[in-house]
């Protein structure tokens, strides 16, 4: 139920109860720091907006009416409860710049957060403190629900789709890369292998929701029509470090980050195959919820410092991570 037109606000109830605590207007005015003027026009204005007289003034000084004196002790415990509002606030405030909660897709979470959220604390923080980083490692579509629940201040992504209902910044890009174990008969396709031969191969995937089962998916729809059919998964796990682990045990190919097996492939653990019909770059997003600009604090430094790692000179960005050329084969 709205309050009536007759409810004084907080800052005309502080200043009768200045009236009532130093028994003069004057007293009054200098506590609270303004002109004798401004709170003799604060206080008509009140008994106007009541309907009731609420101080006495003498030559002796001012004194509330027994009305007066009835909504300043009102006022006095909603004040109470005002300063109890604020200093929750605050503390809110405080918890907000001091605590990070993140949310974010396998891949980021395993190959990109860990090196930004160090060097992050090790540049210092604009609050004197780098805040407690909380990270939660999920898949992309369990990052989206999050943020939008509001169970993550912020949320990092990959994926070939924008997230509806929630704000985004490009951070950078990644490119998935079919691997195979050494002597797996695809090791002897120079040419590569076709988009159908993927589709129709069972792969050692990540499970639904994954940023990179819906890029790879994208990308097969590209390439044969939304028709096509993609053989069931040889092992389906929840972790990019999975999908490696089960690949270097020759369980089955993998669509897989570059980033996630870079040295696999340098040292020779681990064989790219050419799918040259394929389009399997990716962005990667960082996702919140609430205004158009990233929340204020923590929040906003650490995209920020993201946003200077990338165009740093020296610094690699996540783009440039995934320059390998994607015509690798043996």
């Amino acid at each position: 139920m709205p309050l009536s037109a007759h409810v004084p606000d907080l800052g005309a109830l502080e200043m009768l109860l200045g009236v009532a605590q130093t028994g003069s207007l004057n007293s009054a005015a200098q506590q609270i720091g303004v002109s004798q003027q401004a709170v003799s026009a604060r206080i008509r204005a009140m008994e106007a907006q009541t309907g009731v007289p609420l101080v006495l003034r003498s030559p002796r000084g001012s004194s509330l009416t027994p009305q007066g004196a009835v909504i300043a002790e009102w006022a006095s415990r909603l004040l109470d409860v005002a300063a109890g509002l604020d200093a929750g606030i605050a503390a809110l405030r405080t918890d907000r710049r001091s605590r990070l909660r993140v949310s974010s897709s396998s891949t980021i979470a395993e190959q990109l957060l860990p090196t930004w959220l160090s060097s992050f604390r090790a540049v210092g923080h604009p609050a004197g403190r780098a805040p407690d980083v909380v990270l939660t490692a999920v898949n992309s579509e369990t990052v989206v629900g999050h943020v939008a629940e509001g169970a993550a201040d912020l949320g990092f992504i990959e994926g070939p789709r924008r997230p509806a209902g929630l704000h985004s910044r490009v951070i950078g890009h990644d490119r998935l890369a079919v691997v195979v174990a050494p002597g797996h008969p695809w090791t002897r396709r120079r040419s590569g292998i076709s988009a159908a031969e993927l589709a129709a191969a069972p792969l050692v995937s990540r499970e639904g929701g994954s940023g990179t089962r819906d890029t790879l998916a994208a990308a097969l729809t590209a390439a044969l029509g939304a028709g096509y059919v993609q053989a069931p998964a040889a092992l389906s796990v929840s972790t990019t470090a999975a999908v490696r682990a089960a690949v270097l045990a020759a369980a089955a190919p993998a669509v897989i980050s570059e980033l996630a097996v870079a040295d696999d492939l340098a040292m020779g653990r681990l064989i790219e195959v050419r799918t040259p019909e394929l389009e399997l770059r990716r962005t990667l997003r960082v996702v919140w919820a609430g205004a158009a600009s990233p929340p204020a604090g923590a929040a906003r430094d650490l995209i920020a410092h993201i946003a200077s790692r990338a165009t740093s000179p020296g610094r690699v960005a996540a783009d440039a991570v995934s320059g390998r050329p994607g015509s690798a084969s043996t």
